[in-house]
């Protein structure tokens, strides 16, 4: 377990959608974090103290996370120095790029001499097996997306929370840094080797026989040409028997590829219902989530009751209206 409280690192942040696992964080675990750290260049903040990395060690802030992402997953000079800067005022560090914080010699030597620990939660597990397809017993729903950082994470705690709240034997399967930061666990999949994908997510989700679900994360988008290999494993390995969409409805074009458009919501549930056909032949839709954060709220409910009437599926968006009517839906 990575120690908390936690010190949230935005730096130099200027991409709203970067920051998503410090926000993230903030969001779910706002009673681990203590503050923020970040530049005046950043035009972002998660309503928690600015602190430097002094005044978040002496607040209590046992970890530093470096919350942010970018295309690659790898450090800057300014990043590796500002992780330093935490080791030398005695935390820890956290992170979940794909360039690990334990290959920075900088870092690594500091931690050694200083007795801390570098986190590199994109690590995944090493016993992967290969995926079989097979049938296996226990309710199982992915959440699929238009495109990546569209909300699958926060739609899937959401429709977690929920079951609970009903009395319904739910877990959240994290399947990205951001998921395994907040839950303490999972498998970060776009880290896993092609071969494993689907393998991995049967063994993070594995035959259950208690009534519950478990509710797994989504990651990209199979209309996405960086990233649909990992959906694709993930809608093998989930072998999910329901699925809930999500989609940003003000995003123009798909994340770090200008000139392409995202999906239709129709199609691309027809999509994601033929591919996960392959291992679960009965999967069906039970709705539709969508990121309303950039509108006003009645605008937003007004879209969401056009988009439940034009596809027949419960739509929401589960930070500002709930999922109740998708866990109906659900458990019809």
């Amino acid at each position: 377990m990575i120690p908390s409280p936690y010190l949230l690192y935005l730096g130099h942040s200027t991409d709203p959608v970067g920051i998503k696992t410090s926000r993230g964080l903030a969001v779910f675990r706002r009673d681990a974090c203590v503050g923020e750290f970040r530049y005046d260049d950043c035009p972002f903040t998660l309503d928690l103290p600015r602190m430097t990395m002094a005044e978040g060690a002496a607040a209590g802030a046992r970890t530093l996370v470096l919350g942010i992402a970018n295309s690659g997953g790898t450090m800057g000079d300014d990043l590796i120095a500002d992780a330093a800067a935490a080791l030398e005022a005695g935390m820890n560090i956290a992170a979940g790029l794909h360039q690990r914080l334990r290959d920075v010699p900088r870092l690594a030597a500091l931690a050694e001499e200083r007795g801390l620990q570098l986190f590199d939660v994109r690590d995944p597990p090493a016993d992967l097996i290969v995926g079989t397809g097979y049938a296996r017993t226990g309710h199982r729903l992915l959440t699929v997306g238009t495109d990546c950082s569209v909300g699958k994470m926060y739609t899937t705690i959401a429709l977690t929370q929920a079951l609970q709240a009903r009395g319904v034997i739910a877990s959240f399967r994290a399947t990205g840094q951001t998921g395994i930061l907040i839950a303490g666990s999972g498998v970060p999949v776009d880290a896993v080797v092609a071969d494993f994908i689907s393998g991995a997510i049967e063994q993070l989700a594995p035959a259950r026989g208690d009534g519950g679900w478990d509710v797994i994360e989504g990651q990209g988008s199979l209309y996405h040409p960086s990233f649909a290999g990992v959906s694709t494993g993930l809608l093998h390995g989930a072998q999910p028997e329901a699925i809930v969409l999500c989609d940003d409805p003000v995003r123009r074009h798909m994340r770090g590829i200008p000139g392409r458009k995202l999906p239709g919501i129709k199609e691309c549930l027809e999509m994601n219902l033929q591919v996960a056909r392959l291992t679960s032949p009965a999967v069906r839709a039970v709705g539709i989530c969508l990121n309303t954060s950039a509108m006003d709220l009645e605008t937003a409910r007004a879209l969401c009751d056009a988009t439940a009437d034009e596809q027949g599926l419960p739509c929401t968006d589960p930070m500002r209206f709930g999922v109740e009517g998708v866990i109906d839906r659900l458990l019809q």
